[in-house]
């Protein structure tokens, strides 16, 4: 309990950190101006190889801990109505996934990934977890959500179409209608277009691995498959966290954005970007901070701080 504890808890000020960080003349180049005449842009294609052979190196599945305290910083997925559909972008060996299933036994998780490599790991993680009935209720498919979009059967242009209706008309009766219409256990089964939407899009520590100029697109499309008066829950690399003042000068490939040895990106956000690019597209802000949490490090005794965003975004009626 203690350890799952340390995830949510705030062990030390962001601001503190700031000026700490900023005052460091060893640390400056991480917030000089990035210029750069020919930008690194790289295709989709390579990102997906990247990430391949990241799962590859981490095939025993050690490097990715099962994410057990989501459930406590996002209790909707714990009191959402039956049958609710989670869409989790990014689901990387499965350790997103299989705490929802364990904590849900009615709820459906479609989960996608640009690498094969990672739907693999997935797959198997979720095969020998012991969940009960988990055939029926996670749904694993390839997609690189930043430069194709979701496939149609998971939200079809008539679904969407009604989704832009239903937040146009404001509806006297939404209020009403919004657990029964938006979750209905039925939806499944008696929709022949799709799925019809999704009540949760989950974002973990998955945004910081689009470029830049690709997280726009990537978040619209996330919005447009996202039932109305429904959740994107988010939680990604924030401002000063310790992995990142660990880049050295060389893996900059943009402002607050780094390239690892292995061909993999990072970007690392501040409060301010994160609700600019959700806000920007059509999403409400309900909850958005940093988590500042304390760790130390069993090998070497050192102490590290972290910082991740928290934030919950809201489609709206």
């Amino acid at each position: 309990m203690g350890r799952e504890a340390e995830y949510f808890s705030k062990d030390f000020d962001w601001e503190k950190l700031k000026q700490e960080v900023e005052s460091n003349p060893s640390l400056s180049y991480h917030f000089q101006p990035f210029n750069s005449i020919s930008p690194s842009l790289p295709s989709p294609s390579q990102d997906s190889q990247a990430w391949n052979q990241f799962h590859i190196r981490h095939s025993t599945g050690r490097f990715f801990k099962e994410r057990r305290y989501l459930l406590k910083e996002f209790l909707e997925l714990l009191s959402c109505d039956e049958y609710s559909k989670v869409l989790e972008v990014g689901c990387g060996n499965g350790s997103t996934a299989l705490p929802i299933l364990r904590g849900r036994d009615n709820i459906t998780i479609f989960a996608c990934d640009c690498s094969n490599e990672a739907l693999e790991r997935a797959n198997k993680m979720i095969e020998v977890s012991n969940v009960g009935s988990v055939a029926h209720r996670f749904h694993l498919f390839h997609c690189d959500f930043s430069t194709n979009g979701f496939p149609k059967w998971l939200a079809c242009d008539s679904c969407q179409g009604n989704f832009l209706q239903k937040q146009h008309n404001q509806f006297p009766d939404a209020e009403e209608n919004k657990h029964t219409s938006l979750n209905n256990s039925s939806s499944l089964g008696e929709r022949k277009c799709c799925t019809g939407g999704v009540d949760f899009v989950t974002l973990i520590f998955t945004l910081s691995a689009v470029p830049l100029h690709r997280m726009p697109s990537a978040i619209r499309e996330c919005f447009s498959v996202l039932k109305p008066g429904c959740l994107l829950l988010f939680r990604d690399y924030g401002l000063y966290d310790m992995t990142m003042l660990r880049f050295k000068p060389d893996k900059r490939v943009g402002f607050r954005e780094y390239m690892r040895s292995d061909g993999t990106r990072s970007y690392f956000f501040c409060a301010d970007t994160v609700r600019d690019l959700f806000t920007g597209s059509g999403f409400n802000e309900l909850e958005l901070e940093y988590c500042c949490v304390k760790s130390t490090n069993r090998r070497t005794g050192k102490s590290m701080r972290r910082v991740w965003v928290h934030g919950k975004f809201q489609k709206p009626f």
